[in-house]
């Protein structure tokens, strides 16, 4: 660590510590009468307005890993990495009624997490702790994305050691993060999220004006571009989509946008506004965070003509594809905006880790906990085993980074995606209709996580030497039902998570159909069709933070 860049740690870490402070004051801002209770600690007392929920879910959604790892895609497949474009812009029109109706449901019945929802609309406690598990299960890898960006940024920066002291500075940041999150709940991270926002705005709109200024234009920047991928073995890379790879692309989009208000952590930035005309306007307003990311992804091929090269992860001894972008910054910023651009990246890492986090910790608390540990557990216990498991969420993605190649965690998101989408008939499907039934449902769940591990166990990455969960797009030819292949010899990918979905469905409806025939009770529903359509104001709604 010889080379450290002075004037970009002095203006990060001064960036840091700014966004330390208000994550501490963060407890005091907007409080309530305590928060000792989930609606204050886990939602913010659940009464967000619209410029809160804005900058909340949309630093939530887009994280450091977005901001390093799609232009970083780009750089290294062309077209296939404008897949978050089209994913960005079609998923606020389908999750737009039904994150309406899951608030309304939510505030009339007092319920946290997706699960608790499910809970009371099947009465069935199997079926809450597999959505909650599913939940914590996908979630833990993204956090640890959160630190595969703050640790690319850290390592432009010359914090690139192969032992302990390499790590050092993302452990004191996520010490710091532990301690203001544990104190502040969802208030810290919905405070600095405005920072966060402020600065990634600034950084991407000078980079996407001042970079191909310097670098010849957007024309130079698009040829050099197709003359690398023209260079390469790959014939699927290159600036445009090709007949291999445009299923994949479409299927990983719709996919991508059906999985991402599953997680739990997207939910959470939801229950906490304050009304239908809060989450509303944020549906029409959240696309403008596309453009940003349409710009962002660009200069995935303004690295190309800047000719950056990933920095060596001296940990692995290979080179950290995640460096890309900070690479560009460091070599063509002055090293004072570079500082700036390092820490939008890094506090960008800190708002999603702890939202989800949270997220986490409200499931184990509400699904797992009280439901099967501590039923009478007050309030106060349970905020206070949600504190506990959000510091142990958050050091556990510390492990992955310090014991795990991160590139297999980048791997692990890709599964996370392929596992969340197997809630969707439990979670989103539910909301408007109770037709699938309760076995049905966990059948589905079943299949549809069988046949997702078991397609992606197939899948190769002989770039990074692995055999197996080597990604997410599966060649048709593979695609086996049964020992049936029914598209064989064929070379088009798709994505496995869009697959699995459609087993879960077609199990989910065969079961319902053999159960209702059989006439099996449903399970016990405490929602009511009125309960879908409260808003604010409406005298249902349950009194937030009552002991």
């Amino acid at each position: 660590m010889s080379n450290l860049q002075w004037t970009e740690i002095v203006i990060f870490a001064v960036l840091f510590l700014v966004v330390t402070v208000l994550g501490f004051v963060a407890a005091r801002w907007q409080a309530g009468n305590t928060l000792d209770h989930l609606d204050e600690w886990g939602l913010g007392g659940r009464k967000f307005g619209s410029w809160i929920t804005w900058f909340l879910v949309g630093g939530d959604l887009y994280t450091a890993y977005t901001f390093v790892a799609v232009p970083a895609l780009v750089f290294g497949a062309g077209a296939m990495g404008f897949f978050a474009l089209p994913y960005t812009v079609i998923l606020y029109p389908i999750v737009f009624l039904p994150l309406l109706r899951m608030w309304s449901v939510s505030r009339v019945h007092g319920y946290v997490t997706p699960a608790d929802y499910v809970r009371g609309r099947y009465g069935s406690r199997l079926l809450a702790l597999l959505v909650a598990i599913t939940g914590i299960v996908a979630t833990m890898p993204y956090i640890a994305l959160q630190l595969v960006g703050l640790e690319a940024v850290l390592r432009t920066m010359g914090f690139n050691g192969a032992g302990f002291l390499g790590h050092l500075p993302l452990l004191i940041a996520f010490v710091v993060l532990a301690v203001y999150t544990y104190q502040s709940g969802l208030r810290a991270p919905a405070l600095i999220a405005f920072v966060k926002d402020i600065l990634i705005y600034v950084v991407i709109l000078v980079a996407v004006f001042y970079l191909p200024a310097k670098l010849g234009g957007w024309e130079t920047i698009f040829n050099s571009a197709q003359a690398k991928f023209a260079a390469t073995p790959n014939p699927a890379d290159g600036i445009l989509l090709t007949g291999a790879n445009q299923l994949q692309y479409a299927t990983l989009a719709l996919g991508s946008a059906l999985a991402l208000f599953l997680y739990p952590h997207s939910l959470t930035g939801a229950l906490a506004s304050r009304g239908r005309n809060v989450i509303k306007r944020n549906m029409v307003a959240l696309p403008a965070y596309s453009l940003l990311l349409g710009l962002l992804a660009l200069l995935g091929f303004v690295a190309i003509q800047a000719g950056s090269k990933a920095i060596t992860n001296q940990a692995t001894g290979r080179p950290d594809g995640n460096t890309i972008i900070p690479v560009l910054f460091d070599t063509q910023f002055p090293a004072w905006f570079a500082g700036i651009a390092f820490a939008a990246i890094g506090i960008g890492a800190l708002v999603p880790a702890a939202i989800m986090s949270i997220a986490a910790a409200n499931l184990w608390t509400r699904n797992v906990y009280k439901e099967f540990m501590h039923k009478d557990a007050t309030p106060k216990q349970e905020a206070q085993q949600a504190k506990i498991a959000s510091l142990v969420v958050k050091f556990g993605a510390v492990l992955f980074i310090l014991f795990i190649d991160p590139q297999f965690s980048i791997d692990l998101q890709l599964i996370g995606g392929v596992i969340i989408l197997q809630t969707l008939p439990a979670v989103a499907i539910s909301l408007y209709t109770r037709w699938f039934h309760l076995w049905g449902l966990i059948a589905g769940w079943v299949a549809g996580m069988a046949w997702g591990f078991a397609m992606l166990y197939v899948i190769p990455n002989p770039a990074a030497g692995k055999a197996h969960f080597g990604g997410s797009a599966l060649p048709l030819g593979q695609l086996s039902i049964f020992g049936w292949h029914p598209f064989s010899g064929s070379t088009t990918q798709i994505y496995v998570g869009f697959v699995a979905l459609i087993g879960n469905l077609v199990v989910a409806a065969l079961v319902t159909w053999i159960m209702r025939a059989r006439k099996v009770p449903n399970g016990l529903d405490k929602t009511q069709d009125a309960d879908y359509h409260a808003d604010e104001g409406d005298p249902r709604l349950r009194e937030v933070a009552v002991h």
